[in-house]
């Protein structure tokens, strides 16, 4: 492959996406492998509107592996051993938006931490045009 096409099919790749990232792009795997074991990965910009039942136990995903987000599904054993799944029980029926960009300090409800993410991939993408 010319040098010229991996660049553009790594910007096609890395563009800033307002839902879930595609996991079949070679870039999207290429981030997941750098960031490995130390570092959650955002598993969409957006936070997840969810039911929930009152007296069921959940596991939220911490490390934004899980394929079943935003739920566990074991997937930190292997790819982010030092991150845990936050595990909660909800007092009544409700709906609730948990974070899916994995930078909030209210885990796992949304706190607008998609905001400054979204912001630092706009930055970093106007930054690499002008490279």
């Amino acid at each position: 492959m010319k040098s010229s096409n991996f660049v553009m099919a790594a910007w096609r790749g890395c563009g800033l996406t307002f839902g879930r990232p595609q996991p079949a792009s070679p870039v999207f795997c290429m981030m997941r492998r750098v960031l490995l074991s130390t570092q959650p990965v955002p598993a969409a910009r957006l936070p997840y509107r969810v039911k929930v039942s009152a007296g069921k136990r959940y596991a939220w995903c911490a490390c934004g592996h899980s394929k079943k987000q935003p739920f566990c599904d074991g997937a930190h054993k292997t790819a982010a051993p030092t991150i845990s799944p936050l595990r909660f029980t909800p007092d009544k029926d409700r709906t609730l938006m948990l974070c899916a960009c994995k930078q909030t300090k209210n885990a796992p409800h949304c706190d607008g931490s998609h905001f400054k993410v979204m912001w630092q991939d706009l930055v970093k993408s106007v930054k690499g045009v002008f490279k």
